[in-house]
């Protein structure tokens, strides 16, 4: 039986060998060169990440997504490359947040400044439903085709948010939340059944704004007017003949009618590369480079390790895995600076104030700070990152809700109704603090409240000091309140709007370098090898992770339903209220 568990070993390691082997081949050695005559393509369709934490359920799940860095990075590099005659993109569905939005539009308005020609095309831009996104998107080409039986869904921006006080009601769930203070919405979700006065004023100024970036950008792109796009948006959505009447498209045309033209244009013998391997295949070496590291600071923030969340399908952005990436940045000599790339809605209080105190040490240790924010950068999101020496933001980049919340759902007139009981014994006055069954005493609710004027009060005084400001300065702006990158301009929490390539002109400033100086990006933590990961794995396996990886799924599936009907504790709760999406 042993020889037989040895042999099975060694067949999976020699598979595992050939598979990882050629995988590696695949990704490295296995491309041919860039022909001389080369048409980009792009699926613009698809979802983008920010980064891939390197463990096995992201390298299963999203490996395969292009990195937003490295497709902006490759657009910039075929802008210049003589090989590159231009772009035609699959454009639709939205690939992501407004801020994923505008990081790719500038990158390809700033490809099609070269007089490379960009042509989109779309089947639709959204099918019974809103194609805002995908739209705004596509207006950064040059020419936009449309299938004839496609749509152009422009119908403006809508965020509905649910509330479940009613439904708390009837079933017999009180909430039992505080915030810091009107503008900190999550709660109201739990309390209230419709907006409030300050939530509405929030929402609407979010969406006002955003709106307003959508509208000028397509005008700017298209040669309308504002007032035009805006009662375009009233009247749609638009059918493609209507669509190309009005002159949103160029050309109604099937996919192949637009290669065809494509063709015709470009005077035919051309190859067509995909930008997402052009990306891994054209990175050029870096003679005289300067090193500045980038870490990544994705998803809702937690105590511990970073990670892919299978479940919630998010990657989560670990404490103790960012600080260390920080500390392992400024031990390296070769490390100029750091760019620090956040999207995130927030989470943990604590971890939150772990990742900030590095990049305090960061600074004082002599390594710039640039921090660049994604499609949100919200409470915790802010938290993290509100000390460096320069903050970017795209104007679309919800951000700021420096603010929590905090509470619990007392549950045990739910129970009764399903003719379930509880009772206890404790060992201290206030055991009872957290338990999902029992409402706060007089005591309890003093203490949480305590908490949660202790985390608002650290927060407000610590952007203050980062950003600069007065305690008085920053009160006008925080109170929770969510804010677009072109508002947090304006007062104060962002210094400039952009993506990476205004990030890295930051970096070169703070620097004292030319402007042309290359840099070479390293990424920290560093990324794990196939290799690595492959024994990783095994070597889990042999310890009995089978049985580990079992509790742990346990654990989280009794986590998850436990807070149905159990507590939001404070330290949990530094958080956006919601992430908006445009479609």
């Amino acid at each position: 039986m042993r020889v037989k568990t040895v042999l099975l070993v060694l067949i999976t390691v020699t598979l595992a060998v050939v598979l990882i082997g050629g995988w590696m081949w695949w990704r490295t050695d296995g491309s041919p060169a860039i022909a001389s005559r080369t048409i980009l393509e792009v699926d613009l369709t698809m979802g983008f990440a920010e980064d891939t934490p390197r463990d096995a359920l992201a390298l299963a799940f999203i490996e395969r997504r292009p990195r937003l860095r490295e497709v902006v990075a490759a657009l910039e590099r075929a802008a210049g490359d003589d090989r590159v005659l231009g772009i035609i993109a699959k454009v639709g569905a939205s690939p992501g947040g407004l801020g994923t939005l505008q990081e790719l539009r500038d990158a390809f308005v700033e490809f099609g400044k070269t007089g490379k020609t960009t042509i989109a095309y779309a089947e639709t831009f959204g099918e019974f439903g809103a194609g805002n996104g995908g739209y705004y998107l596509a207006t950064a080409f040059d020419e936009i085709f449309l299938q004839p039986s496609g749509d152009v869904g422009l119908t403006g921006l809508r965020y509905e948010v649910p509330f479940l006080a009613g439904t708390f009601e009837k079933l017999g769930i009180e909430a039992q939340m505080g915030q810091r203070y009107e503008f900190k919405n999550a709660v109201n979700s739990y309390t209230e059944k419709g907006f409030t006065g300050p939530h509405a004023e929030a929402m609407q100024d979010l969406v006002d704004s955003q709106f307003d970036q959508i509208v000028s950008g397509i005008a700017e792109r298209r040669g309308f007017t504002e007032d035009l796009v805006r009662g375009v948006f009233d009247k749609g959505p638009h059918l493609g003949a209507e669509a190309l009447a009005l002159g949103l498209v160029d050309r109604l045309a099937y996919r192949d009618e637009v290669y065809e033209a494509a063709e015709s244009e470009w005077g035919g013998d051309v190859e067509y590369r995909d930008l997402v391997d052009y990306a891994r295949f054209s990175a050029p070496r870096l003679g005289g480079a300067e090193t500045i590291a980038l870490i990544y600071g994705v998803g809702p923030i937690n105590r511990g390790s970073g990670g892919y969340d299978l479940l919630s399908g998010n990657v989560q952005m670990g404490a103790d895995t960012v600080a260390q990436a920080f500390r392992d940045a400024v031990e390296d000599d070769d490390v100029r600076a750091i760019l620090f790339r956040v999207n995130s809605p927030g989470g943990s209080y604590v971890a939150s104030d772990t990742i900030w105190r590095e990049t305090v040490r960061a600074r004082e240790a002599g390594k710039p700070v640039v921090a660049s924010f994604g499609d949100v950068a919200g409470s915790g999101g802010y938290f993290v990152a509100m000390n460096a020496d320069h903050i970017v933001a795209q104007p679309g980049t919800i951000t700021g809700s420096i603010g929590v919340y905090g509470g619990k759902l007392v549950s045990r007139d739910f129970w009764n109704k399903l003719g379930m009981t509880f009772d206890a014994v404790s060992t201290s006055d206030n055991s009872a603090m957290w338990s999902g069954v029992e409402g706060f005493d007089e005591r309890g609710w003093r203490r949480m409240q305590d908490s949660l004027d202790r985390i608002y009060d650290d927060f407000v005084s610590k952007v203050a000091r980062g950003r600069g400001l007065s305690i008085e300065q920053v009160e006008t702006v925080a109170r929770g309140r969510i804010w677009t990158g072109e508002r947090a301009v304006e007062n104060g929490l962002v210094d400039e709007l952009g993506g990476f390539p205004v990030a890295y002109a930051a970096l070169r400033r703070l620097l004292d370098l030319p402007e042309d100086t290359p840099l070479a990006v390293r990424i920290f933590p560093r990324p794990r090898s196939a290799w690595e990961l492959f024994f990783e794995r095994l070597s889990a396996f042999e310890a009995g992770s089978r049985l580990q990886s079992s509790r742990a799924g346990f654990e989280r599936v009794r986590t998850v339903l436990s807070q149905l009907v159990g507590t939001l504790e404070p330290k949990d709760v530094l958080e956006m209220p919601f992430v908006p999406e445009l479609e």
